[in-house]
């Protein structure tokens, strides 16, 4: 019988979780009663560095109840690396993992069709929002764009799906073969190419607390995703150079033509055209210093995580 690991990544959510967790047991239970997973199946909570009583609840609710069991991070390395570890770790003993956020805005009835698929075949299934009618127009707006932007860029990402997915075991082995430390998940597991398929679901309000995700953090992560996908922004900005170059000459024939003319003010024409494309250029070495950066650490091979504690069923791992 399938052994499922529900994988829940955590950063200061002592309000979310006394709420939350009640209700995923709550759908563990469900799905062990109805025979669809095993009894070995868990709840996996992934502390990221919490500043409050985060792990401290984790560990009261492993204390009360063996399907509750979590990993406490050294410290706070961010919801992808968080993620990561919790499949990681998840992958020693079960044989599908589900990511889902711990504020349940993403419909937890949904894991019963993600389990369907999974016993039908699929290595991969992705929770996709079938809507955003609940969105502010810039939430909107902004959201949608980051997914149209990726794809156009060349990158390969499921529109609408954030981090609400299905992975089998041989999946997550898969994606440990990525070795990269700029981590942008949405966009490495569909590179994976098992064989996958898509579960539509409705998002909810936030149950508790507030989100972790703020406009900065999430234009951080378009960014992040953007650049480790993708070499486009470097085809850019040598497109655009080869443009202004031309632009540039132009300029610069233009102002020569209007001197020898006696047309007066003619210099401004040619300082404008130097103060743009100082501008720009300022820019391009900016996009291009951080594809360097990111160059640096990955040679360095840092590691990306360390467990200082763990409450998981060490007996139960699998070869």
């Amino acid at each position: 019988m399938t052994v499922l690991y529900l994988v829940i990544p955590c950063y200061n959510e002592q309000e979310a979780l006394p709420v939350s967790a009640p209700r995923l047991m709550d759908k563990l239970n469900s799905l062990i009663s109805a025979g669809a997973i095993g009894d070995e199946s868990r709840i996996l909570f992934v502390n990221d560095g919490s500043h409050d009583k985060t792990w401290e609840i984790i560990t009261q609710l492993h204390d009360k109840d063996k399907h509750y069991s979590g990993v406490n991070l050294s410290r706070n390395r961010g919801q992808q690396n968080a993620m990561l570890a919790g499949l990681e770790t998840a992958a020693r003993f079960a044989d599908a993992m589900i990511t889902v956020d711990v504020d349940l805005q993403d419909d937890i009835n949904a894991v019963d069709e993600m389990l369907e698929k999974y016993e039908s075949g699929c290595d991969i299934v992705y929770g996709v929002r079938n809507a955003r009618k609940k969105d502010s127009f810039f939430k909107r707006f902004t959201a949608e764009g980051f997914y149209k932007v990726i794809n156009k860029m060349g990158g390969e990402i499921i529109f609408n799906h954030s981090e609400y997915r299905l992975m089998s075991r041989r999946a997550v082995k898969a994606l440990s073969e990525y070795k990269e430390c700029n981590l942008f998940l949405r966009g490495l597991v569909p590179m994976i190419g098992y064989k996958s398929d898509v579960v539509f679901y409705e998002r909810e309000k936030r149950i508790a607390g507030e989100s972790k995700y703020p406009l900065k953090k999430m234009l951080a992560l378009a960014y992040e995703g953007i650049t480790s996908l993708t070499l486009t922004p470097i085809k850019i900005i040598r497109s655009a150079g080869v443009l202004f170059t031309l632009l540039g000459l132009a300029g610069l024939a233009a102002t020569i033509t209007l001197y020898c003319l006696g047309i007066a003010g003619s210099v401004w024409i040619l300082l404008s055209a130097l103060v743009a494309m100082s501008g720009i250029i300022e820019f391009s070495v900016g996009i291009v210093g951080d594809y360097v950066g990111k160059t640096y650490f990955e040679v360095k091979h840092r590691p990306r995580y360390f467990i200082s504690e763990s409450l998981v069923d060490e007996e139960n791992e699998r070869s």
